[in-house]
């Protein structure tokens, strides 16, 4: 199938033979597979490769020499044109098919294959020509038959009337046409930012393959054309699959519905097995030689032509995240690819679709919202406004997504009766995004393109539909689309593939990995997943179930030191409760718990309602509580009385919560593993809040010992969220035997920018080159990254043991993940939910330096 060789006049044009100078790099993916696949001595029509540099200079007006391109076909060829990028993913130009046709050479195969067939040929290509290299419309053609004696005629007078031209009968003038249509579509604005979302270069280029044309028509035995594959691309089992479609050309098997025959014998209907047994025995064979020589689960484009077959292209088979899975944790058990590489080939994202439903692919969508991508997976339900609404709505057992203008605390127990949550603002590390991610709870926060009516429990789309409480809607926290009414759902997907790559990659993995987990619900998720502990526990969670929120606005409106001691006392037995269910699910590993944090004013409500609510709660005039909450309320509450300073402020608050860790670390250490608690202390800007702080918890510890006669250790640590604290780390480490940078606020203070108001100007800010990501969704390596390199360095210096780890939602990013790494941090923490995902990410840190590059990608 190689032909004559070619004398080698342009370098850049180049007859694809085994021993051709041909590489992905400089011809692209498509060039050297064809290669390939010629060197596995497959029926490869010949084929010629037009080098990036050569196509380059084909859209500069620079043409190559066509005398020399077109020689390895002979006289008269039919050819095909079609992209080579580096990489397949980055699509191309529309292949063209049947190039070289004309008045001739259709006399010429009318005497071959039939006037009908050969005229099919002819006016397919005039059309294609039309349309995708002159640009004409092409509603020229749409009231003209596609068949019929009399089509061809008035596809070209339809081209002479809109071109005031005859269609091109020279050869010549046809490629170079298509040529330059192709180079130019290529460096088009449209195609180049298309192909950089899908992480192109923007200087990527393309290579071009020219191919004779093998063709799906004839009158001598067999003829069609199809496509093969061995596996499923949605679940990436062992399935043969594909079409066949007789007297066709290209994908037309794909495109013709129920008029394209099956490939292997079935009982719905005529396959390619019946019509061509032989033709369809080497298709088995060639495909399942492409798998273990290409070392790749490959597409085949094939033709059949007078029964004789001929492979014109083969791709890597499209795949959904649990195929992609699937075939990767395949190939290494059948041997084809070590499991290091199987590893390298799934992206981190792919396991996090699939511990949560989605939407499926082929579904019609039809959106009316678009917000950011907070938290995976998807999911249908009713419209509700209120966290008191979801609540009623699960106790009815009907599904429903709280719709809230942003959520907040108190929002925290509807969140958990909803599948889904939806908020007007906020950005990836809102209150809704990390909760969202934390509970496995799909999330699409900074909605735009919705008008938000909480009041009168409406949301508008642009197009005027006005959806309202109870109506359905479906959310896709995985791409941030909102659609209206219900959509097919794909399950999660934790199957046996996933589970074999889950423990290959903990095998490779060399940083800690933990779950920032706040409920005993949550700790079974970071259990299951083989977390190795909690690495942020957030406590003021605990405190808004409604009879604990009553204790614990006692606790604020209390005026004397007794009072206030009265309501922690009540306190200190739930706490206890929940430490020691935390502590028994966690058995033998670390849990760190960050003490309280928030304001008070959290926990107090705004409206009306809510006050007099209270007033009748606490025996108090509306008056009083009206001005005690007011009096609480700050103009910004993340930089107020909060954290550390709530602790030395109301320093009772901090000495029930050392109690109650202390006292459940006993309860639970009795029968099983010794429990090692880690106390970790928020908003930290001065050594001495930590001296201050912990000269009262290990008061407490010690009157624990004494009251209880057991001994028990626990660590006392610094969570690092102000700049500050990471330039004066070489104080505070002294004091502490942990320093946890906490990302979220730590960027917000860094940036001097609201993370759940950054959605409302980021993208375009990203769009504009003003910063290359999105800093709350990726760790600043350069700005916050400096912060968290002078805390580790400074740090470790005056304490050579120190424990470094990072809490903030950045942990479960795989280059956030690279960073620590590169840092000498010991550990990262992040949702339970991204703990398979962030494993994964850091096993592949670990192994890709040691695979060559061919391991990542297929041609």
């Amino acid at each position: 199938m190689t032909g004559a060789a070619v004398q080698q006049d342009d370098p850049d044009i180049t007859l694809i033979t085994e021993t051709a100078p041909i590489a992905t790099n400089t011809h692209g993916g498509r060039a050297k597979c064809l290669q390939r696949l010629v060197r596995l001595n497959l029926p490869v029509p010949r084929t010629v490769a037009l080098s990036f540099r050569s196509v380059h200079d084909i859209a500069e007006g620079r043409m190559p020499n066509l005398a020399q391109l077109l020689e390895p076909f002979g006289a008269h060829p039919l050819l095909c044109v079609r992209p080579s990028s580096e990489d397949p993913d980055w699509g191309g130009p529309s292949a063209v098919l049947n190039l070289g046709i004309n008045d001739t050479v259709h006399a010429a195969l009318s005497a071959k294959l039939g006037e009908e067939a050969a005229t099919r040929l002819y006016n397919r290509f005039v059309r294609t020509y039309a349309v995708h290299v002159e640009r004409l419309d092409p509603d020229m053609f749409s009231d003209l038959p596609d068949h019929g004696p009399d089509a061809l005629a008035q596809s070209l007078r339809a081209y002479r009337e809109e071109t005031e031209e005859d269609f091109p009968q020279d050869p010549r003038v046809q490629i170079t046409a298509v040529l330059k249509s192709m180079a130019r579509a290529w460096r088009g604005t449209t195609a180049r930012l298309l192909r950089q979302a899908k992480g192109a270069p923007a200087d990527a280029g393309l290579g071009l393959v020219v191919q004779e044309m093998a063709l799906g028509l004839g009158r001598q035995g067999e003829c069609g054309s199809g496509v093969i594959q061995r596996v499923s691309s949605g679940t990436g089992k062992p399935r043969l699959t594909g079409r066949y479609l007789s007297q066709s050309q290209g994908r037309e098997a794909l495109q013709r519905g129920k008029q394209s025959l099956y490939l292997a014998r079935d009982a719905r209907g005529e396959s390619l097995q019946d019509l061509a047994p032989e033709a369809f025995d080497k298709l088995v064979e060639y495909t399942e030689l492409m798998r273990f020589r290409l070392r790749e689960e490959m597409q085949a484009e094939f033709t059949i032509e007078d029964g004789q077959l001929h492979i014109l292209d083969a791709l890597r088979v499209s795949r959904t995240s649990r195929a992609a899975v699937r075939i990767a944790v395949a190939l290494a058990d059948d041997g084809v690819i070590p499991r290091e590489e199987a590893i390298c080939r799934v992206d981190p994202r792919a396991l996090s679709e699939m511990l949560h439903r989605q939407i499926d692919p082929e579904a019609k969508r039809d959106v009316i919202g678009k917000g950011i991508a907070a938290s995976p997976g998807a999911a249908t339900g009713k419209i509700v406004f209120s966290a008191a609404a979801a609540q009623a709505s699960a106790a009815r057992g009907e599904a429903c997504i709280l719709v809230r203008r942003e959520t907040g605390p108190e929002d925290i127990r509807g969140m958990h009766a909803s599948v889904g949550v939806v908020t007007e603002r906020g950005g990836i590390t809102s209150h809704a995004a990390v909760i969202g991610r934390g509970l496995g709870l799909p999330c699409v926060v900074g909605v735009t393109g919705l008008q938000f009516d909480t009041k009168n429990q409406v949301i508008k789309a642009r197009d005027g539909r006005t959806f309202r409480s109870g109506d359905l809607i479906t959310i896709d926290g995985s791409d941030g689309d909102i659609l209206a009414g219900e959509a097919p759902l794909h399950e999660a997907a934790q199957d046996d593939a996933f589970q074999s790559m889950l423990s290959w990659a903990e095998e490779f993995c060399d940083i800690g990995i933990r779950a920032n987990a706040d409920t005993p619900a949550d700790a079974l998720v970071a259990r299951k997943f083989n977390a190795q502990g909690i690495g942020l526990c957030r406590t003021e969670h605990m405190f808004f179930d409604p009879g604990r929120l009553t204790v614990m606005r006692e606790m604020i409106f209390a005026d004397a030191p007794a009072d206030r001691r009265t309501a922690i006392d009540r306190l200190l037995p739930m706490q206890r409760t929940d430490f020691i269910e935390l502590f028994r699910i966690m058995q033998g590993q670390p849990v760190c718990i960050r003490l309280f944090d928030p304001p008070l004013h959290e926990f107090l409500p705004s409206d009306r309602a809510g006050l007099r609510e209270l007033a009748e709660a606490l025996s108090l005039p509306l008056s009083d509580v009206t001005r005690r909450v007011e009096s609480l309320s700050e103009y910004n509450p993340m930089l107020g009385m909060r954290g550390v300073r709530l602790g030395i402020t109301i320093p009772e608050i901090y000495d029930m919560q050392a109690r109650a860790i202390f006292e459940a670390t006993i309860a639970a250490s009795q029968d099983g593993d010794p429990v090692v608690p880690e106390i970790m202390i928020p908003l930290v800007s001065a050594k001495r809040e930590v001296e201050l702080v912990k000269t009262r918890v290990d008061a407490v510890a010690a009157a624990v010992r004494t009251e209880t006669g057991r001994d028990f250790t626990y660590r006392l640590g610094v969570m690092v969220e102000t700049p500050r604290a990471a330039l004066r780390a070489g104080e505070i480490a002294p004091f502490a035997a942990f320093l946890s940078f906490g990302t979220n606020d730590l960027t917000q203070m860094t940036y001097g920018l609201s993370r759940d108001d950054a959605g409302k100007f980021m993208s375009e800010y990203v769009k504009q080159g003003v910063y290359p990501e999105d800093p709350f969704h990726t760790l600043d390596t350069e700005g916050v990254g400096e912060l968290l390199m002078i805390g580790a360095q400074r740090g470790r210096e005056a304490r050579p043991d120190l424990t470094l780890s990072i809490c903030g939602e950045h942990g479960g990013n795989a280059e956030s993940i690279a960073f620590c790494r590169a840092a000498g941090f010991d550990y990262v923490s992040c949702s339970p939910f991204r703990v398979p995902v962030a494993r994964l990410a850091a096993a592949q840190l670990n192994i890709r330096p040691t695979l060559p590059p061919r391991a990542f990608k297929t041609s």
